[in-house]
């Protein structure tokens, strides 16, 4: 069994959240899987009836296509297939407020072989938007992958540095726009976070910040290249290939190591900021379904994480393997929650 980049601790993150940053998640432990390559959930205690192999699994994005939801979708459906661990594994995108809009449609699913992508973006949704539905009402099932956030201008824009740009965020406000994801997710989060950090009291932050929110895919790209905003924050896969072109710059990296497809960009940390976050993605599937189900969907999402297809993925994507299934995964999103609330509370997100 592989071994996994180590994690940091609930503990951890609420000191960082104490003086105003956040750092990795919880412990990692990898769910017990089958060498042999056997069906998934073929594997059960003695005298207990094995889950059910599933042969089709539903996928969905809560969001446009090409985002950082869309290319996990994507890349889950792929090596699910290609790995014959299912004859299908259609991915269909419900995009929409920070993914608000996909927890509704699941909140009504039928399908218990359903599997939507969730993460820190979604948490951090469901509070600002006050959504009626809540992760909560989900079944968790496997953290799969971490990103580092990367904050970028155009080529030739004035800021050479994060600290010219945070300087120019707290003497201009609204002057300066940034665009990133939904409105309370983890891009609004950082840029919260690299404004309190700059000495901004939190209740003021909503009052300095002009953050533009974007739907992913290539719109960030058209607004910086366009003008209509002056920095950009996402995943690093989504701008690294605009900053290997030169189109754009990247200003910091928000994970405690620099980042494998921008190696040469410096970290938050780096320029003098005390700020780490990191970007954490996984699956959820429909609430209300029973043990079975949920075990046959761990196990599966197991075998996923397994291949040598999925490894091939996360080094592409530059995705840190984050796996953690079933019972650990629940606890963990019961602590994002709550540490999510805290932090949109400390940069005055949310009352």
């Amino acid at each position: 069994m592989r071994s996994m980049h180590p994690r940091t601790t609930r503990s951890t993150r609420l000191q960082s959240i104490a003086r105003i940053g956040i750092a990795g998640v919880a412990a990692l432990t990898l769910a017990a899987c089958s060498s042999s390559g056997a069906p998934a959930g073929s594997d059960a205690p003695d005298g207990e009836a094995a889950p059910a192999a599933i042969d089709a699994v539903n996928v969905i994005a809560p969001a446009d296509p090409g985002g950082g939801w869309d290319a996990t979708a994507r890349a889950i459906g792929q090596v699910l297939t290609d790995s014959d661990l299912v004859g299908s594994a259609p991915v269909t995108n419900i995009g929409g407020a920070g993914g608000t809009v996909g927890l509704a449609s699941l909140a009504t699913e039928t399908n218990p072989n359903t599997l939507m992508i969730t993460g820190s973006v979604m948490i951090g949704a469901v509070e600002t938007n006050a959504s009626d539905n809540r992760v909560e009402d989900t079944t968790p099932i496997a953290a799969l992958t971490e990103e580092p956030l990367v904050i970028v201008v155009p080529a030739d824009s004035e800021f050479e540095t994060l600290q010219d740009l945070v300087d120019a965020i707290v003497a201009e406000g609204k002057g300066v726009a940034v665009t990133g994801g939904s409105a309370g997710g983890i891009d609004h989060i950082l840029a919260g976070l690299l404004l309190t950090e700059a000495g901004v009291a939190p209740e003021e932050v909503p009052n300095t910040l002009n953050y533009i929110a974007n739907s992913g895919g290539g719109e960030a790209l058209t607004m910086l290249l366009g003008g209509t905003v002056q920095a950009g924050i996402s995943g690093v896969g989504e701008f690294s290939e605009s900053v290997l072109s030169g189109d754009l710059r990247a200003l910091a990296v928000s994970s405690a190591e620099p980042a494998e497809l921008l190696p040469d960009a410096p970290t938050i940390q780096d320029e003098g900021i005390d700020v780490t976050l990191t970007n954490w993605r996984g699956v959820i599937a429909p609430g209300g379904i029973s043990d079975e189900e949920r075990q046959a969907l761990i196990d599966l999402v197991t075998q996923l994480h397994e291949q040598e297809a999925w490894t091939e993925l996360l080094a592409t994507n530059g995705w840190t393997d984050a796996f953690m299934a079933g019972d650990e995964f629940d606890s963990f999103v019961t602590d994002e929650i709550t540490l999510t609330q805290e932090t949109l509370r400390t940069i005055g997100l949310i009352e």
